[in-house]
């Protein structure tokens, strides 16, 4: 296991030159390629600067880089205007599409009894570890997993192998681990690296995709004194040191701590990012905390039109609406689950 490239401060401002001098450096300690892919987040995860370095290894592998595959999850699949957006100039026929529903292989399962354990005695089920096919069959002697590592109401930290398991995962998997994050509780996850959910993926990537030749490509981005966003730290590594460096600092430069709760805050959702709920709810998410009992949150979503990124989720949404853990608990006991979700 090794750390390719670990570099980062609360006051680091690496420019794109830099960004890619050291993506290139980090590459060359791999040694030959000729089969890469590259697996970046998609536009809902722009500030990540994973469209810049995915062009950058584009630019660096040539025609050896074959495919780049969104980490859709369950969002809808990118544009051609928002791959060029996000991508720039890498050929848009190089890009595949992620159907969390039809693309994937299970590699293996994390055992109820482990997530027993870990969901402190609410759920009784066992994981699947789902992948895209093409990351799974698709014989590459590389797979560029890039990212940002920010805070996250459902795995503490997003990102590294929950871009795989997730963001190239199936719906068994999806479902099932935000299901533990939901109920072992938000207030408890974001922010924290180790965590239930967290934990479940590490088993999975321990025992099921270490064959597997995915080297990460992480950064962590923060807001510099004028409001605009500047690259804190870039971390490249194939093992979970890149991640637990990336959140270390993430932890520092992505919480701002208030000095007593907010009475009443209101969020702006852009409209070039947010068009449903499923994304928009960031704005309770990462608000929450910070907010005082009774208090008032007004968000702004002129872009917002769905509740679900998927139809079926989104009329799951409507038909049940957002009720809180135990009332979900409850209808989630009460009705059996459909295979169509």
């Amino acid at each position: 296991m090794s750390l390719y490239c670990s570099i980062g401060s609360t006051d680091t401002d690496l420019t794109p030159q830099q960004l890619n001098d050291l993506l290139v450096e980090g590459l060359a300690k791999l040694g030959p390629r000729n089969k890469v892919l590259a697996v970046p987040p998609d536009q809902t995860r722009e500030h990540s600067r994973a469209g810049e370095l995915t062009r950058y290894a584009w630019q660096h592998y040539g025609d050896r880089l074959k495919a780049v595959l969104p980490a859709l999850g369950t969002h809808t699949a990118m544009r051609p205007d928002q791959i060029a957006h996000m991508f720039g100039d890498i050929p848009q026929d190089l890009f595949r599409v992620h159907n969390w529903r039809t693309d994937v292989e299970t590699l293996g399962e994390v055992p109820a009894e482990f997530m027993l354990e870990q969901s402190e005695g609410k759920l009784n089920y066992a994981w699947p570890a789902q992948v895209n096919k093409l990351i799974s069959q698709g014989g590459f002697d590389l797979i560029l997993s890039i990212g940002q590592v920010v805070p996250h109401e459902v795995i503490g930290m997003a990102n590294y192998n929950k871009n795989i398991v997730v963001g190239t995962g199936g719906r068994d998997g999806i479902n099932r681990s935000h299901y533990l994050g939901a109920v072992y509780g938000m207030e408890r996850i974001l922010g924290r690296a180790d965590n239930p959910v967290r934990r479940v993926f590490n088993y999975a990537t321990d025992h099921f995709l270490n064959h597997l030749p995915i080297v990460y490509v992480q950064t962590v981005v923060g807001r510099k004194a004028d409001g605009g966003l500047a690259v804190r730290g870039l971390y490249i590594g194939d093992d979970i040191e890149c991640f637990n460096l990336a959140a270390e600092l993430s932890l520092k430069v992505n919480f701002e701590i208030v000095d007593e709760p907010i009475k009443k805050a209101v969020v702006y959702l852009d409209p070039s990012e947010f068009h449903s709920t499923w994304l928009g709810n960031k704005a309770v998410y990462r608000t929450r905390m910070a907010l005082a009992d009774d208090a008032e949150l007004i968000v702004l979503a002129p872009g917002v039109k769905e509740f679900g990124e998927d139809k079926t989720i989104d009329s799951l949404i409507r038909k049940y609406g957002y009720r809180g853990t135990p009332a979900t608990l409850e209808a989630v006991n009460a009705h059996p689950i459909s295979p169509t979700i």
